[in-house]
């Protein structure tokens, strides 16, 4: 059974279109570097940057998982770019949208924050992160399979004992340790670089957080999202996953168009799920959906 619910924000980018965000990086290395290194001018925000070329190290194997740091550097022609100065002349077209609503997507955004170009369009909204996380309050080990650069993560950390985020780009994880340092949570997060499908097995706790990439902002031109065929892994498979080896508490982060009868189905027979509407400055942004003991019980059920 379904039970609906829904919560509006509205957002507001409150700082010039112009704004232009320079940040210093101190780049935590696996190995201890053999060069040398020169501080740069101390900034509120910032921390020490090491002289070196500007390139993307090389990502560590994703055989297995680890939570070692790399290096966040910069290559506008990498596969994975990040960049540490921002601004209306040098933001990609593909993500120019998403910059407008920078604030909307990290308060702390001129504090520091870090993106890569997938973070962009797949960070969840902070006002939206911010109340998921309310709705998990106490949940002392809380899972965040598919972290990102972390916009789920840090909100999390906030109302939960301790958080275990999983991505499987070491450049995007090592997103998220920054901007998790950015807000000051990062004492109370862990964070694996690794297959969260792989890693479930391995996983002890109390709730799951799921976000699971939707295939990029093509997905919104389906007039309904399939679970199973629109994602790069089987979301029906994936759900069954965290179920059946770490929790039923589970909160599974979906597009706007998901097929509500795919995720009536995942709730099993005489169980309920609540499917909450979420509406960002008047537009229906997502749903989350809400298994076990993360159901509202005053959610208005209906049967399907």
């Amino acid at each position: 059974m379904l039970a609906f619910s829904e919560c509006s924000y509205q957002t507001s980018n409150q700082l010039a279109e112009d704004n232009h965000l320079v940040v210093d990086i101190k780049l935590q290395q696996e190995q201890k570097s053999t060069g040398t290194s020169k501080p740069t001018p101390k900034r509120k925000t910032a921390s020490k940057k090491q002289k070196h070329k500007k390139t993307l190290s090389q990502k560590s194997s994703q055989s297995s998982p680890t939570n070692a740091s790399i290096n966040i550097q910069h290559d506008e022609c990498a596969a994975n770019p990040i960049r540490l100065t921002w601004s209306p002349e040098t933001i990609p077209d593909v993500v120019r949208k998403y910059w407008r609503q920078r604030y909307s997507l990290f308060s702390k955004f001129d504090f520091g924050v870090l993106l890569d170009i997938e973070g962009w369009f797949s960070v969840t909204p902070e006002l939206i992160a911010q109340h998921i996380a309310q709705r998990s309050a106490g949940c002392k080990v809380m899972v965040d399979g598919f972290c990102g650069v972390g916009g789920n993560a840090i909100q999390f950390a906030m109302t939960c004992d301790k958080v275990i985020a999983i991505d499987i780009d070491p450049v995007r994880l090592e997103c998220a340790r920054h901007n998790a340092a950015v807000y000051g949570v990062q004492d109370k997060i862990e964070f694996i670089c690794g297959d969260f499908m792989e890693l479930a097995p391995t996983i002890k706790a109390d709730g799951v957080f799921m976000s699971p990439p939707w295939g990029g902002p093509q997905y919104i031109q389906a007039d309904v999202f399939d679970l199973e065929t629109m994602m790069p892994m089987n979301g029906t498979h994936l759900f069954n996953l965290v179920k059946s080896n770490i929790t039923s508490n589970i909160i599974y982060f979906l597009p706007r168009n998901v097929n509500h009868e795919q995720i009536r189905l995942l709730a099993g027979p005489g169980k309920v799920c609540e499917m909450e509407k979420t509406l960002l400055n008047g537009r229906v942004k997502s749903y989350t959906a809400y298994f076990g003991d993360f159901v509202n019980n005053e959610a208005d059920g209906q049967s399907e």
